[in-house]
């Protein structure tokens, strides 16, 4: 198994039938869920709901390290995580599908290594595959490119905040992007995101602010063509991921993985 998909907000499930359940151990407790194998075309596809399959995880409690850990012990080497985030820009309006290629980390106290000892330092520069990301851009109607400011959550940013992300040239304001972009780049697993815009934040749009009935209802408003955005990203991608021809996620020169991993 190659190809794995992370489903955000309201994306709990991915597979309409003949789907098997795996429960995977990790050394950083359970996963946020029971992970899902189904097939996408001819390929065998993993799936795992970022937030729990009743979005029992918010955006600071999620296990991270296990999930990421989860799908590499099952032999995922690469990886779509679709997710629901905000637009610091009118251009981008909701319903909008953005791949970015650059994000900004303003979250705090989130494990976010599985290198807690031996002076290991990870490239990070350019955190999203560019075979992926090339993958899900190439589809019709999505927006390639933009940076995502990853804040801590689980509250929505202050206008002035808004104002500030938006003033620095940020694109899209997100809570689960980091740590799981970089728990990814650490197992050598390629990674893209592939944003679905559900509101202008706060600062952006006058009115009442962001609220959460509001991104869920335009989340499942969008749901089936993003999830049908998503399953044409995992066929694309699928003949370079079973070559793997990406020079960006390859083995870290000198730095041995934490334990033994297909």
């Amino acid at each position: 198994m190659v190809l794995a998909v992370i489903g955000g907000s309201g994306f709990y499930t991915f597979f309409d039938k003949d789907a098997r359940s795996i429960s995977v151990d990790t050394p950083y407790g359970a996963p946020s869920g029971a992970i899902t194998v189904g097939r996408v075309g001819r390929h065998e596809v993993a799936f795992l709901p970022r937030h729990g399959a009743n979005h029992q995880f918010s955006p600071h409690s999620v296990p991270y390290r296990a999930n990421m850990w989860a799908l590499r012990a099952l032999g995922v080497r690469r990886v779509f995580a679709p997710c629901a985030v905000g637009s610091l820009t009118p251009e981008l309006g909701p319903g909008s599908m953005v791949v970015p290629d650059q994000l900004v980390d303003r979250t705090s106290a989130r494990a976010d290594t599985y290198f807690d000892s031996g002076g290991i330092h990870v490239g990070f520069a350019d955190p999203y595959c560019p075979t992926l990301r090339a993958a899900a851009t190439e589809l019709p109607g999505v927006v390639d490119g933009g940076t995502m400011v990853v804040i801590q959550g689980p509250r929505f940013s202050t206008r002035a905040e808004s104002r500030w992300f938006a003033a620095q040239g940020f694109t899209l304001v997100n809570m689960t992007g980091y740590p799981e972009a970089v728990l990814a780049r650490e197992l050598e697993m390629c990674y893209a995101a592939i944003a679905l815009v559900t509101d202008l934040d706060a600062g952006i749009e006058a009115g009442a602010g962001v609220r959460a009935v509001d991104v869920f209802a335009e989340f499942e408003r969008n749901m089936v063509p993003f999830k049908q955005l998503v399953r044409e990203a995992l066929e694309s991608a699928a003949d370079a991921a079973e070559e793997r021809t990406c020079t960006h996620c390859q083995p870290h020169e000198g730095v041995t993985l934490p334990i033994e991993l297909p």
